[in-house]
């Protein structure tokens, strides 16, 4: 399936902007792409890409704007990644996710497609819970998402389907966070976790060393599932 792809102004500051790639047609629905802390790089637009051939809108909001817009680091770069996890420290999550709002919004009023849901990556698996739990988003999933295990007292609030995708092996997410997850999350009727033995951190990245090609294709696959059932 074809699709196209533009850079576009999402709210009343220029500088808030998006990649969005559209399907041939009309969608089946919207999927938010939510990124790293390495901004709108190139491996996240791949993944609009992917959802677009698949026949979803697509977005990927810049949540750095605030500190610098247009952000795209490669993780594999050191410096880049020093630069990744400096743009981290200033970030605001609680403003993100007021852009994803906004984002959820335009989508509906703008694009006029009413089913929305989101994927989120590292920062933005941190930001896909949140948005589950403070937002209408009708489906959400997070990859390897940190420090959820500090916003378990938020899972109460989450009303619509939310998948989240574990490597046990995680560096940034302890065996013990790992654990509260579960036990916080487990019995929660909207929420599935789904746990990956052995892989580490990014596991699910579109190009790049982090990528475990085994694990990603069975974590994509079952988040495809989870949108197919969830919002179309």
């Amino acid at each position: 399936m074809a699709f196209n792809t533009t850079i576009e102004t999402l709210g009343d500051d220029e500088s808030f902007g998006a990649y969005i790639a559209r399907p041939e047609g009309t969608p089946r629905a919207a999927i938010i792409v939510i990124q790293e802390i390495f901004g709108v790089n190139e491996g996240i637009r791949k993944k609009c890409d992917k959802l677009a051939t698949e026949g979803y809108l697509a977005v990927a909001p810049d949540l750095f704007w605030r500190i610098e817009p247009g952000v795209a680091l490669d993780p594999d770069v050191e410096s880049d990644f020093q630069k990744a996890l400096d743009y981290m420290g200033k970030n605001n999550p609680d403003k993100n996710v007021q852009d994803i709002e906004a984002t959820i919004d335009f989508i509906r009023q703008k694009e006029g497609v009413a089913k929305v849901g989101c994927v989120g990556y590292c920062l933005g698996g941190k930001l896909a819970y949140m948005t589950a739990a403070r937002t209408d988003i009708d489906a959400s999933v997070g990859y390897y998402g940190v420090m959820i295990d500090q916003m378990l007292n938020e899972s109460h609030a989450i009303a619509h389907p939310l998948m989240l995708h574990i490597p046990t092996e995680d560096g940034f997410v302890s065996p013990e966070a790992q654990t509260k997850m579960h036990e916080g999350l487990d019995d929660h009727p909207k929420v599935t976790l789904h746990d990956y033995e052995g892989l580490d951190h990014g596991f699910a990245t579109e190009m790049g060393k982090r990528r475990n090609e085994e694990g990603a294709n069975l974590a994509d696959k079952r988040t495809a599932e989870f949108f197919a059932a969830n919002l179309v």
